[in-house]
């Protein structure tokens, strides 16, 4: 049977990168922020669009599983009516960041 190396046989132990290295340190697979800027939003607005229909489903399919599983049709309309505001609030926050975002990208700058 092998025997577990010692501490002076071990290399040493480097570092990892934490979320206050700086940036040149760090390693993600994104893309950098001016980089979406410049390919324009109308990949933002169809990912938003496509989060918004998928929500209406869900407001559509939610109340009638629960119905199926024996909720009340009073308890299965609360909870339609809670996930479809939720939604209409989300839509807002996105078509609202959306319009920020084009407003930005016509200025030319970002904020800093």
């Amino acid at each position: 049977m092998p025997v577990p190396p010692t501490t002076a046989d071990r290399p040493p132990v480097t570092p990892t990168p934490t979320l206050a290295a700086p940036r040149a340190h760090r390693r993600t697979g994104a893309p950098p922020a001016t980089a979406a800027v410049e390919t324009g939003t109308a990949k933002g607005e169809q990912a938003a669009g496509d989060v918004v229909r998928w929500a209406v489903f869900c407001c559509v399919l939610v109340p009638v599983v629960l119905v199926v599983y024996g909720t009340s049709l009073a308890g299965a309309a609360g909870a339609a009516l809670g996930l479809v505001s939720v939604t209409a609030v989300c839509r807002l926050l996105l078509r609202r960041s959306e319009r920020g975002l084009r407003a930005e990208t016509v200025r030319g700058g970002r904020r800093g």
